[in-house]
């Protein structure tokens, strides 16, 4: 594909010749703070419902703001050059968020232990690769094909920078503007919503889950004919605010695969096989002894999981075009090896030969470290994919957005393909699974964090920055925010575990303990219960109780299922104490492919079922991958992202009639409706619920005995969390936080 020729009639807001302050210590750090704060809050929602939102357009009035605040202190006034910086630092969290929640939990899905190395290894080595695979392609992908490659993300967050920008930035531009200007008060109001947006969240969630002020999920079971079958929400603010950002179009389709799972599949198999007397495999009891929830884990998840891997390989099957073509002008730039005019500060990278030596550091790292299991195919695969889907990746956002971007369905590509080479080798059983999904989550993280690093160069492209310091910015980024991920991950997996009594779903299950080497103690509120130290056995078959991780004692008589927080299935500890889980979607479906493929136990016929839903989608012209979600999904999961949605309709709809927006095209509208006001207060609603849901979850094991008091009192004085009107009530507090966001979102009319 040729340049495009009216690059060199481009002009970024800050000429190359102007030299203003830019990768400073207070930006860098700022960004880097930003992006672990992001990138938690990021994490936590992949694994509720397996998706992530933008996070450049929050970070950057953050750091706005916050310079702001910093200069009436008496600091130096901040450049736009340094909250471009600020903002490269702090996106990096969110797509390695994305990376390791679809991947590392099936670690523990399959089983095993979920190690800090292994974590903190992937989610740095992956990120790292994606950036400086990205480098070379950066004059291919950025310049030369600046007109056909919009960037959206990346474009509206230029624009924020621009709006905001201090005296000293616009002195560098040459634009005028008065003080008390529409553009000076435009800033602040933003910095209002989205602070304000974060202060919500927070208050919201802690009234809500910490002192039960109501419930944070509303459920209504449903009779026959559809028994077992129910309508439900949890009514937090971050769901919502999902919903709102990315739109009515996927938040609707996500809830019709919720409403066709909850009020149709469910149901169904009640139906049919309630009169059953004996268990249908994969279900361990009889169908007519299962609740909705246990159907659903039964046999719903497999056709789910089906339908979610067909859709993400009919997803990049459909963009084989712009997978060639961003092939083709990657090698091309690899081939010239060119990294711009070494002259111009707008025009220079890190130097090729450290980006080839930091790729071949990294193989290496890979290839050696023993928490991965790597072997040398294993690397090789991982150069080969990660070159693949970085390039697809950094190329799909540029035409259709982050938001859009088919990552998961990279990754189930990659993990097949794997799994299948492994197979032919005759690598099979469970000490492959952990190599198989290590190629999978390097090459899942490298493809994320080369998306989003081709937004932020875009970015700094429109505005003027330098390159170089922009890659220096999101490396230091990615590696803090791989850093505390690791933790987090971790942390809320610990405090959603529940240890069974082996008793309970295992009587009598023994093993010759004489096998087992590792050893385990219960960690969390149960700890104080039992403090003995127990042998880990990780059991692979479902013979004598559920395949699983199981604490026996020295006579090899198992004495507690440890059933894990991310995927478990009880929510409730011996004591009575409810424990939240995290479904991890996407993680759970590439734990079903690894152990499907390598051990041949997937059951085909439920998988095959959801193959089919994804198919007649297609066919019938509706992208499945959404749909597809949904069907996996709880019901109440999709509905709230499905009102955000609604909100979201409502208020584009409203706003696309005000004079200043009537004389726009399609694209324009979008453009000025991703900018609005109603998506800085949604991204404050993500960022403060999701961040008081972390904190909620990591320190329930420590505020134990609050906790129970606060439930104790609710359920017999608070008629908003306990009694018939529960539910109810409950929505009140939910429709004001619904309410404000149109109430925002509604754009002033400019003549």
């Amino acid at each position: 594909m040729p340049p495009d020729s009216s690059t060199s009639t481009f002009k970024p807001y800050i000429p190359a010749h102007a030299h203003l302050a830019e990768m400073t210590p207070r930006a860098l750090i700022m960004g880097v703070i930003l992006g672990m704060i992001f990138g938690a809050s990021s994490l936590y929602l992949v694994l509720k419902v397996g998706l992530t939102v933008s996070a450049s357009i929050p970070v950057a009035v953050i750091a706005i703001t916050l310079f702001g605040v910093a200069k009436q202190l008496g600091a130096r006034e901040s450049t736009i050059l340094e909250n471009s910086i600020a903002q490269t630092a702090g996106s990096a969290g969110e797509s390695l968020a994305f990376g390791l929640g679809v991947t590392m939990p099936a670690i523990l899905i399959l089983g095993f232990d979920l190690e800090i190395s292994r974590v903190l290894l992937v989610g740095v080595l992956g990120g790292l690769l994606g950036i400086l695979m990205m480098i070379p392609l950066r004059r291919t992908l950025i310049v030369d094909q600046h007109r056909e490659l919009k960037y959206p993300e990346g474009t509206a967050c230029a624009e924020v920078l621009k709006a905001a920008a201090t005296d000293v930035s616009r002195d560098a531009a040459g634009e005028v503007r008065m003080p008390g200007s529409d553009a000076a008060r435009i800033a602040k109001r933003r910095a209002l919503l989205i602070f304000g947006g974060f202060g919500i969240g927070i208050l919201y969630k802690t009234l809500s889950v910490s002192f039960k002020g109501w419930r944070d999920t509303v459920n209504f079971e449903l009779g026959a004919p559809l028994k077992t079958g129910s309508i439900g929400a949890e009514i937090s603010p971050e769901l919502v605010g999902v919903g709102y950002i990315i739109g009515p179009r996927i938040a609707y389709t996500m809830a019709a695969g919720g409403v066709l799972a909850s009020l149709m599949l469910v149901p169904m198999i009640k139906f049919f096989g309630e009169l059953a007397s004996t268990p249908l495999s994969p279900g361990t009891i009889p169908i007519r002894d299962m609740t909705g929830d246990d159907i659903r884990s039964a046999y719903i998840l497999y056709i789910g999981a089906g339908a979610v891997a067909t859709g993400g390989l009919i997803s990049l099957a459909r963009s084989l075009p712009t997978i060639w073509n961003g092939l083709r002008g990657g090698l091309a730039g690899m081939k010239n090896g060119s990294t711009g005019d070494a002259s111009s500060r707008t025009d220079r990278d890190i130097p090729m030969k450290w980006v080839v030596i930091g790729c071949l550091a990294i193989i290496a790292v890979i290839s050696l470290a023993t928490p991965l299991h790597m072997n040398v195919l294993g690397a090789v695969l991982i150069l080969v994919f990660g070159f693949l889907f970085a390039t697809v990746s950094s190329r799909l956002v540029g035409e259709i957005g982050s938001s859009s971007n088919p990552i998961s369905g990279m990754a189930v590509a990659t993990l097949l393909f794997t799994c299948l080479i492994f197979l032919l080798m005759g690598w099979t059983g469970g000490q492959y699974y952990v190599t198989a999904l290590s190629v999978g989550a390097i090459v899942c993280i490298a493809a994320s964090n080369a998306g989003t690093t081709s937004q932020d160069l875009k970015t700094g492209y429109l505005v003027g920055s330098t390159p170089r310091m922009q890659q220096y910015a999101i490396l230091c980024g990615a590696f803090a925010s791989a850093l505390i991920l690791g933790p987090v991950l971790l942390k809320l997996n610990e405090a959603g575990t529940v240890y069974v009594p082996a008793a309970q779903v295992a009587p009598g299950l023994t093993v010759d303990a004489t096998t087992l080497t590792d050893t385990g103690t219960l960690h969390g509120p149960q700890a104080d219960t039992d403090p003995n130290t127990y042998k880990v056995w990780h059991k692979t078959d479902t013979v004598g109780g559920p395949a699983g991780k199981y604490f026996v004692d020295n006579a090899g008589k198992a004495v507690y299922l440890v059933d894990p927080g991310i995927n478990g299935h009880h929510k409730t500890r011996p004591d009575g104490t409810e424990v939240k889980k995290y479904d991890a979607p996407k993680a759970v479906l590439m734990s079903y492919i690894i152990k499907g493929i390598l051990d041949r136990e997937l059951p085909w016929t439920l998988v095959l079922f959801g193959v089919m839903i994804a198919i007649v989608l297609e066919m019938a012209g509706i992208a499945s991958l959404a749909f597809s979600v949904g069907v996996y999904l709880p019901l109440v999961a999709t509905l709230p992202i499905a009102i955000g949605g609604t909100v979201r309709w409502l208020a584009d709809r409203r706003n696309n009639q005000l004079p200043q927006n009537v004389g726009l095209n399609e694209e324009e509208r979008q453009a000025a409706n991703d900018r609005s006001s109603g998506v800085l207060l949604a991204s404050g609603y993500i960022a403060g619920g999701a961040l008081a849901g972390i904190i909620i979850a990591i320190t329930a094991g420590v505020l134990t005995d609050f906790d129970a008091a606060a439930a104790q009192w609710a359920e017999a004085y608070n008629p908003f969390f306990s009694g018939a009107s529960a539910n109810v009530l409950s929505m009140l507090p939910y429709a004001v936080i619904v309410a404000l966001l149109y109430w925002v979102a509604r754009e002033k009319p400019v003549k």
